[in-house]
Parts: structure tokens; sequence; C-alpha cells
């Protein structure tokens, strides 16, 4: 296939960035990153055409870019492991706060302080234990949580003099999954006249 098509000069910075698994979101704290957005944004249909020729789909979201990854060897009991945790994580995060979406700032200490007087917050947080197994306090278990959602570039830190964390755009990214998982009752098709 001939392609003629111009890229824009950060391609290999977007690829890097992106084949890492890692989410470009438009509000990113980093300036660098919000450049490569805007890249993506006014270059999306050329970005596309080149990476799905080297075997990367480009997916656009609500404001912000990431590869489709095919995962064949994946098992769907891993699978549903997987979605079981954000399920997990996106309820106690809607527990403290149901406004808790992108562009919201919270400081990881005010969940713990809310979760000392909001019972049902507490059992969320001691609920996501199961899914960090060696995290008995649940300070740990925040923190864990939090520095695998800031990795997976979900959060940024903020602000490191007062611990404070932004939720990106690709938060919509683990919302819009959640939303398309769809749970069918057996006990319905049987009860369905002929």
């Amino acid at each position: 296939m001939d392609l003629n098509i111009r890229i824009p000069d950060h391609t290999a910075q977007i690829f890097d960035y992106l084949q890492k698994g890692l989410f470009i979101s438009s509000n990113s704290t980093n300036e660098d990153v919000r450049q490569l957005y805007d890249d993506i944004d006014e270059n999306f249909e050329a970005l596309s055409l080149y990476f799905g020729q080297i075997g990367y789909t480009l997916e656009r979201g609500n404001e912000y870019f990431y590869f489709a990854r095919n995962e064949p060897r994946a098992t769907l009991e891993q699978k549903l492991m997987r979605a079981y945790y954000w399920i997990d994580v996106l309820d106690l995060f809607k527990t403290y706060d149901e406004t808790f979406g992108p562009g919201f700032r919270f400081q990881p200490e005010q969940i713990l302080v809310e979760a000392n007087i909001n019972v049902l917050l507490q059992n969320k947080l001691d609920g996501i234990r199961k899914h960090f197994s060696d995290k008995d306090v649940r300070k740990d278990v925040l923190d864990n949580m939090i520095r695998q959602l800031t990795k997976d570039s979900f959060l940024e830190l903020e602000n490191e003099k007062d611990n404070t964390y932004k939720v990106m755009s690709s938060w919509h990214y683990l919302e819009r999954l959640i939303e398309s998982i769809q749970i069918y009752d057996e006990t319905e098709d049987d009860e369905k006249p002929e």
C-alpha cells in the first residue's frame, strides 16, 4: 500500500508513549503530553493510517487517545478479574464523591479521613484489599491503587507538596468499559413463554 501522508514531527514520541499502554489526555498537567494530544487531534486520520500499517489501532475517546490491543492470550478469567477490579475502583471513588471524574482533584488523605466517618466508603476500601494480597492497612491499599492508576495514566500527581492528584480524561475509558458490561440473567430466559 502506498502511503502518501503527512505525519507530525512528534510521531515517534506519540508511539513511544502509547505503545506502553498509556493514554494521552487533553487535560494532562504535563505540557508535553498536552502537545502530543494536540498533534494527534490535528493529525488523527494520518496517524491512524500510519499506525495501522505497523499493526497498531489508534483510538479516540472523550478527550483522550490510546492504542487498542488485541489480547488473544488473556484468558476469560483474567479479563473478568480485571473487570471486577475496575468496578471496585470506580465504585470506591464514586462513593467518595459522586462527581469524581475527569478534572477532579483530590488528596488520598481526604479519602482516608472520609473512610473513618463513612462506613460505606470504609467497606468499599476494605473490599479492594482482595486485589492487593500483601496490603492490610487501608492507607497502603489506597496508595498502591493510586500508584497503579497513576502509572496507567488515569491520574496524575498535580502538586507534590500537598499530594494533590488530578483525574485525567482517560478516566472516561474506565467508565465506558464498566458501562459496556452487560449481565444477563439466565432465569429470565427460562421464564419466557414459548
